[in-house]
């Protein structure tokens, strides 16, 4: 889950972090008293969830209450990326020296948080790695104590920082690390970390990524407005269902019970030259109305040629399953062919009702696969 920036700043200023002093508004009427609070001299920054907004115009430096109000208008009335302006965080402006770069993310492979440092920041870590890979140092975090204070020196000697600096970059990392910790963060980001032109660090863009998986400790900050950003309208409906989807460029439709075995699924009509249109897991215990709801999320696309039912009948019992498949297929008067592969509890009564209905059923989940694949190449 993305943070807006003013978000992500509310978080970590409370944690110590030098933030620039910045207010939200919700209308360019606000800007006004924004600049006022903060003493003039500030930039607009629109607020969206897309990065490269100073190549899109989105933050702008003005001189004068005058332009700000002007400036702000534009803001609202724009579009970044597709994307409207809701908000815009306007923020007290700071005078640069260099512009740095430094983050700290959730490495899956080596099972814990590294920092990630730049003496080049201002442009995207992606950029770097591609045109100077020797500018990134990458740094690991041992889970069982933490960041200490070699992590400080080495970010510090990396940055080409002064010893001056090392006491502030130092307290920044510990606390980046808090933060990431506290808040089930896969990434922290400041692009630019800034060393002032009175010599200071600070934190003047922030990023913050929340790993969906722990959103529901953090339910304070989901919002309907990011889901929609985030998630296709499908996504959010089988959210509320408790049913995982993900929406993907093909045309066989995919529903089974167990992540592993939809993966596996995918992978085998990858294999056998079909296209996937989705993931879509109703867990190991669904019932007939969560099966029946992932059947209604499905055939709302209408890109699908095939639908592909992989069912292992443990809790989920085959019957069930069938009954699901046919009151579902009455209901919405389905024309969309139907590929149903069923083992285990209750397999034989599960497969008599497909059958009578017409449907194709199988028991081995290659033969469904290949019956799916060949279907779809000649809807």
């Amino acid at each position: 889950m993305k943070l807006y920036e003013y978000e992500a700043k509310q978080i970590l200023q409370k944690y110590g972090l030098p933030i620039p002093k910045g207010v939200i508004i919700s209308s360019h009427k606000e800007v006004v008293s924004a600049w006022e609070k903060l003493g003039g001299n500030v930039v607009l920054k629109a607020q969206v969830l897309v990065g490269g907004r100073g190549k899109a115009g989105a933050i702008k430096f003005p001189e004068s209450i005058e332009e700000a109000k002007q400036l702000a208008q534009e803001l609202f009335s724009m579009k970044v990326k597709g994307l409207p302006v809701a908000r815009i965080l306007v923020e007290e402006k700071v005078r640069i020296k260099r512009e740095l770069y430094l983050g700290m993310t959730f490495d899956r492979s080596l099972k814990r948080f590294v920092i990630i440092c730049s003496p080049m920041g201002g442009i995207e870590i992606e950029e770097i790695a591609m045109s100077h890979p020797e500018a990134i140092k990458v740094i690991p975090i041992d889970p069982f104590i933490g960041v200490r204070p070699y992590h400080a020196m080495e970010v510090c000697k990396h940055l080409k920082l002064k010893k001056e600096n090392y006491k502030e970059l130092s307290a920044i990392l510990f606390n980046m690390y808090k933060a990431a910790m506290d808040h089930d963060a896969e990434l922290i980001e400041f692009n630019p970390l800034v060393l002032t032109e009175d010599g200071k660090v600070m934190c003047v863009d922030a990023r913050l990524n929340i790993d969906d998986n722990a959103t529901f400790r953090h339910m304070e900050l989901v919002s309907e407005e990011r889901m929609k950003y985030e998630l296709s309208d499908e996504e959010i409906e089988a959210r509320k269902y408790g049913l995982s989807y993900v929406k993907l460029d093909g045309d066989i439709g995919i529903l089974g019970n167990g992540a592993g075995l939809v993966m596996a699924t995918m992978d085998m009509v990858n294999l056998y030259g079909g296209k996937v249109a989705n993931f879509l897991d109703i867990g190991g215990g669904a019932s007939k109305e969560q099966i029946e709801k992932g059947l209604s999320i499905l055939i709302k696309d209408p890109r699908l040629k095939v639908l592909l039912v992989n069912v292992l009948g443990g809790i989920t019992r085959c019957d069930e399953v069938a009954k699901a498949i046919v009151s579902t297929i009455e209901k919405f008067k389905i024309k969309i062919p139907m590929v149903v592969r069923l083992v285990g509890t209750n397999e034989e009564l599960g497969r008599e009702i497909l059958e009578e209905k017409g449907i194709h059923v199988l028991s081995d989940m290659e033969e469904a696969v290949k019956k799916a694949v060949e279907l779809a190449k000649v809807s």
